[in-house]
């Protein structure tokens, strides 16, 4: 990366200019003459070099082949058509155990006292759906975002826990799940597949296989198999309650 936090950090005012110049003209910059960009941002070529040099470029030349390939490496990138991903979806899990776990599921959260879901980012935002939804549907369930939320040894007690997490690697959710195993909670877990840590800190994981897709550092991958996945386990539990 050409930019770190910690260089731009250390920029003073010239080369502060000519960086918010080539970030917002990136794609133009590849192809000027350092006259030009010298000329474009009011400083000197002189001032131009040392701004190479001190994001160890041995030129302007240097500088615009990386910064050639860094623009080539963050295209944006092709995206999935929303009917690929649930195709994808259907094709790969529901020809395997998804309505076996998915009971199993259900009767886990039938037999616990509490429900208490958790996620983080948009995983944290389908986490506090599952709540209302689970809620909605006879079972009320709590949605708890903060790890260090004082919860009550009554809550703890013969309790389950569903977490949602894309890569079942963020480390906020990791330390949640540590955290309420402490408590003796039992866990459940949906992520995209079964090899992840947080599939391993769980008592059941349901995966749901999808290609992951990014959007820059935006993990955009489709949420629509979670989704499905909290809705047949609520209506799983409301089936069995009335």
């Amino acid at each position: 990366m050409l930019f770190s936090n910690e260089m731009i950090a250390s920029f003073n005012e010239l080369e502060m200019a000519l960086y918010n110049y080539i970030s917002q003209h990136s794609g133009k910059v590849v192809y000027m003459r350092i006259r030009e960009l010298a000329d474009e941002t009011h400083v000197s070529t002189a001032t131009i070099l040392r701004f190479c040099k001190k994001l160890n470029c041995a030129g302007f030349s240097e500088f615009k082949v990386k910064l050639k390939m860094e623009l080539e490496q963050t295209k944006k990138a092709r995206l999935n058509s929303p009917q690929q991903s649930v195709v994808e979806f259907f094709e790969r899990t529901l020809k395997g155990d998804l309505d076996e776990k998915i009971k199993e599921a259900a009767e886990l959260v039938l037999e616990a006292n509490n429900v208490i879901f958790i996620g983080i980012g948009s995983s944290g935002i389908l986490a506090e759906y599952g709540a209302r939804y689970f809620s909605s549907l006879g079972k009320f369930s709590l949605y708890i975002k903060d790890p260090h939320f004082p919860i009550h040894s009554k809550l703890t007690a013969n309790s389950v826990a569903i977490a949602l997490s894309v890569s079942g690697e963020n480390p906020f959710t990791v330390t949640h799940l540590h955290q309420l195993k402490q408590e003796g909670i039992k866990i459940i877990s949906i992520t995209n597949q079964k090899l992840s840590t947080v599939a391993k800190l769980s008592d059941l994981n349901i995966p749901y296989y999808v290609t992951e897709e990014f959007v820059e550092q935006s993990n955009i991958t489709t949420q629509v198999p979670v989704i499905y996945i909290l809705e047949s386990i609520a209506r799983e539990i409301h089936k069995q309650l009335t």
